[in-house]
């Protein structure tokens, strides 16, 4: 028997939400592509800093307001070394992934993309990483093309990776993981290709961040997007990363109070990195509870928490492939390295929302619909919308059972063998 990368009922201990029932029935929780749930570290992290030293940062030189600014910036320092910036500076706070993504394309993308300009999207984007770069393109008269997934719908085509990059883009967008397929894209190699082409690459890190180890500077991306919700964070905040020289370059898009270093009655100047995009009150306790998430995943381990998901969804993968009528989308059994713990599905003659609706009546939480990936479930795999669960690290192979079980009784709902 493979061992365990980890006590996964020591850690179910630390998450509250777990005790807690759902329709009378045991909380079984699988849908953490939406969101994580937050460990009592966490929860205690945000409390305890409203109720002990609660103040604005970067103003006061009071106590409680330098432990606040202290604070602050450490979440920035573990973050920077999470990912492997070289600096802090290159950490900019923002609302969520999508806030991130839409920093560049207004910042960056409206002084650099101009008519007659490409912008290359994969067909497997979140809307998060595809609507900003839509309207950039209309607003800019600019021409939107698309890497194709390859003929089994499960990864990014390189043949049509390289035929795009011919069209010489201004700029590559791509999501480091599928939150639909739970495919593992190469973001390494795209972006080498990408430089070489001579565009810039944003990666949507929002799936890959909270799962598995992400180094940037090994990437070599020049900017990469994640939310701390979905890494056992808070809901509120995320971060984009981006390379120093690229963020001096670009103009903040909020201006106002702490992003600016002087102000006269006919001058301004900003202020220096990170701050220059961070107008306005800071979300504290959100930056303190992302602090306090990324020292628990560093305490599991990413690469633990990696194997832990590789062999739930191994044994996921397995269940559902020996139950009829169901049907799953992406990497199969073979191209597990490549794939996240993220499973969409459907089952014959059932929609979706009615198999959510009936798990929900069994304690379990699953997503049902189109999630926020309409160009990919619509047009590539021609599905109105399909089922998805998704695995973190406080999920058991027992619960993968009930789903399948749940699935059992769908089927007998609906007369189906």
């Amino acid at each position: 028997m493979t061992a365990r990368a980890f006590n996964v009922d020591r850690v179910r201990a630390d998450f509250p939400i777990l005790k807690t029932k759902m329709n009378g029935k045991p909380l079984v929780y699988l849908d953490n592509a939406a969101t994580s749930q937050k460990p009592y570290s966490v929860i205690d992290a945000i409390s305890n800093y409203y109720r002990t030293y609660n103040a604005n940062i970067h103003r006061g030189i009071y106590k409680i307001a330098e432990e606040a600014t202290v604070a602050y910036t450490d979440s920035k320092i573990k973050l920077e070394k999470f990912i492997n910036a070289n600096s802090m500076q290159e950490i900019v706070y923002t609302k969520n992934a999508t806030d991130a993504i839409n920093l560049v394309s207004l910042s960056w993308g409206g002084a650099n993309v101009g008519r007659g300009d490409h912008i290359l999207v994969s067909s497997m984007e979140h809307h998060s990483n595809l609507v900003p770069w839509m309207v950039l393109a209309k607003k800019k008269g600019a021409v939107l093309d698309y890497i194709a997934l390859d003929k089994d719908n499960a990864r990014l085509s390189t043949k049509s990776l390289d035929e795009q990059l011919e069209k010489r883009p201004k700029i590559v967008a791509v999501t480091h993981a599928s939150n639909v397929l739970g495919t593992i894209n190469d973001v390494k190699s795209i972006t080498r290709k990408a430089h070489g082409a001579g565009a810039m690459v944003i990666v949507d890190g929002a799936q890959s961040a909270p799962h598995m180890k992400v180094d940037v500077r090994d990437i070599d991306c020049d900017f990469f997007a994640m939310s701390a919700h979905k890494m056992l964070g808070p809901m509120g905040i995320g971060a984009l990363y981006a390379k120093k020289g690229i963020l001096d370059s670009m103009e903040p898009l909020i201006t106002g109070g702490d992003m600016i270093r002087s102000v006269t009655h006919n001058s301004y100047s900003w202020n220096d990195l990170p701050w220059k995009f961070e107008a306005g009150t800071s979300d504290v306790a959100g930056a303190v509870g992302f602090g306090a998430a990324i020292d628990y995943l560093n305490a599991v381990g990413m690469d633990k928490v990696r194997k832990h998901e590789k062999e739930i969804t191994k044994y996921a993968l397995k269940r559902m492939n020996e139950t009829r009528n169901v049907r799953t989308f992406g990497l199969d059994m073979k191209g597990l390295e490549d794939k996240c713990g993220i499973i969409a599905f459907s089952l014959k003659g059932v929609h979706p929302h009615d198999v959510s609706q009936i798990l929900d009546g069994e304690g379990i939480a699953i997503r049902a619909g189109q999630h926020c990936a309409m160009p990919l479930v619509t047009e590539i795999l021609n599905e109105n919308a399909l089922s998805r669960i998704s695995f973190y690290l406080y999920n058991k192979e027992s619960e993968v059972d009930k789903v399948i079980d749940a699935i059992d009784m769908v089927k007998k709902k609906f007369r189906i063998e």
